[in-house]
């Protein structure tokens, strides 16, 4: 995953993949400088990091005031770009090659299915609608290809994370 997040008015455009399905590991790079990390959600909101063998407590708070990271106390005001307008970009990973899963970003109810299995898509192409908190999501193509699989119909309920379709 790739987000551009800007911390108290300076911006950072961050990197994130897990080493693997089963593992809290992850290798981050922060405007380009690589790190791992060992990252546990505790709890809706709480996330344990631990970088450089020190631990750190992250919380996040979303108000009406504006979005707030605090980092062991110490409190920021925060704003993320749409990550998954950025999944469509090809310089920041192998969206190109093979075939990539559209996943849900949250909890909630497809409600239309743009592109049928076996339909060809552009990059960007609207392929899923979910509707999570009475707001519609259009999930779409991370690339150019085909439909190969929908693994969800309208009306199913879908969580966080699911695999949605696969475009090859």
């Amino acid at each position: 995953m790739i987000y551009q997040i800007k911390v108290d008015g300076r911006e950072y455009a961050i990197e994130l993949k897990r080493l693997s399905q089963d593992s809290s590991l992850w290798k981050c790079k922060v405007n380009g400088k690589e790190v791992e990390l060992d990252a546990t959600r505790v709890a809706d909101g709480v996330l344990s990091i631990v970088l450089g063998g020190k631990a750190y407590e992250i919380t996040r708070d979303v108000t009406a005031s504006g979005n707030h990271l605090y980092l062991n106390g110490r409190g920021f005001e925060y704003e993320v770009r749409d990550p998954r307008a950025l999944r469509g970009r090809r310089g920041a990973g192998d969206y190109g090659e093979g075939p990539k899963k559209i996943t849900a970003p949250m909890s909630g109810k497809v409600v239309r299915v743009v592109a049928a299995a076996g339909m060809p898509v552009e990059a960007g192409q609207g392929v899923i609608v979910i509707e999570a908190m009475k707001m519609q999501n259009e999930l779409k193509a991370p690339k150019a290809g085909k439909v190969q699989k929908i693994l969800a119909s309208e009306g199913a309920a879908v969580n966080a994370g699911d695999t949605l379709a696969i475009i090859e």
